[in-house]
């Protein structure tokens, strides 16, 4: 059974294009925008920013 609720998981893909990603909760009623972090990639060893990203 699916959760109920505002809040939504989301996957945060790099901007690096090294394929790594986390994933996360956003509140969609608050948040409609895309959300946009800068989170530690490992595969590149340094800060970038990620993007929400589409869920398969």
């Amino acid at each position: 059974m699916a959760k109920k609720g505002p809040r939504a998981t989301v996957k945060m893909v790099s901007s690096a294009d090294t394929g790594y990603c986390y994933y996360t909760e956003k509140n969609s009623r608050n948040t409609t925008d895309k959300l946009k972090l800068k989170k530690y990639d490992p595969v590149v060893k340094k800060h970038v920013e990620f993007t929400e990203g589409k869920m398969k």
